[in-house]
């Protein structure tokens, strides 16, 4: 089992910072840093949080530094359709709704969908029923040849900024999970790949291809700010439009907005 201060130089060395660095944000000495990193010196609960927040250290591994000093863990992690996080589960559902009738989902740290609006079934129709089976990846859904990877006219293009976005998730926390679907789908995270560039003026599209018409989407991501609860730091909105009149007739017209595999 890892010390604390072992636990913080792993992250330390993960954010490529000095422990001067780290002394500087922190406001503390780096004669100190360098003594918890060493085990010399005993760091209050305090001064763990207060350097984890300095590291970007999510939740869940603050929890795992506390209880490498000995201390309780201090952040919850509730199911998001209990009672405690009701409203944010509530405020979630409506963001999510409103932006019909374009998709929307909320996914987890693994990339597990956990809501969708109806704007996606039309998407889901080209799926395997397998790849439906909950919890449904999105990854898995994207990426599988059974799901829409054949559909994606521009599959090598989105791979490659999805390879470059999980490679910093993954930096910044790692995931058995996560790590087993990006080396499935996408190769290995520590290797340099190819990147391919785009010449889309604000964001790279997702192109897809149903029965000989493409529509064009670009996505956002939304996500909670200074949550204090493990579950609301791990989840996220992905949040998808259309980029041409074309595409969004796709979602306003119902008689392709509805429309299945032929």
């Amino acid at each position: 089992m890892h010390t604390v201060g072992e636990l913080l130089r792993e992250w330390r060395h993960r954010r490529r910072l000095s422990q001067l660095d780290l002394a500087i944000a922190a406001n503390v000495s780096s004669r100190h840093v360098s003594l918890v990193e060493t085990g010399k010196s005993q760091p209050s609960a305090d001064m763990i949080i207060r350097l984890a927040e300095h590291l970007d250290v999510p939740l869940r591994e603050r929890n795992r530094l506390l209880l490498a000093a000995g201390f309780a863990p201090r952040y919850a992690e509730r199911p998001l359709t209990g009672e405690r996080l009701s409203a944010a589960w509530e405020a979630i559902g409506r963001v999510v709704r409103a932006h019909e009738p374009y998709p929307a989902l909320v996914v987890d740290r693994g990339w597990n969908i956990l809501l969708a609006n109806r704007a996606l079934d039309p998407f889901l129709a080209y799926a395997a029923p397998d790849l439906l089976q909950p919890p449904v990846n999105m990854l898995r859904l994207g990426f599988d040849e059974r799901g829409l990877a054949p559909y994606l006219v521009n599959l090598a293009e989105v791979r490659s900024v999805l390879r470059a976005r999980l490679a910093r998730q993954l930096t910044r926390a790692p995931s058995p999970e996560l790590l087993a679907l990006f080396e499935e789908y996408l190769g290995s995270p520590f290797s340099e790949g190819a990147e391919r560039t785009s010449t889309a003026e604000i964001a790279i599209p997702m192109i897809f291809r149903f029965g000989g018409r493409e529509i064009r989407l670009f996505s956002t991501t939304t996500s909670f700010g200074t949550p204090l609860d493990i579950t609301l730091d791990e989840v996220s909105i992905e949040s998808y439009y259309p980029m041409d009149d074309d595409s969004a007739a796709y979602f306003t017209q119902p008689n392709d907005a509805g429309r299945a595999r032929a």
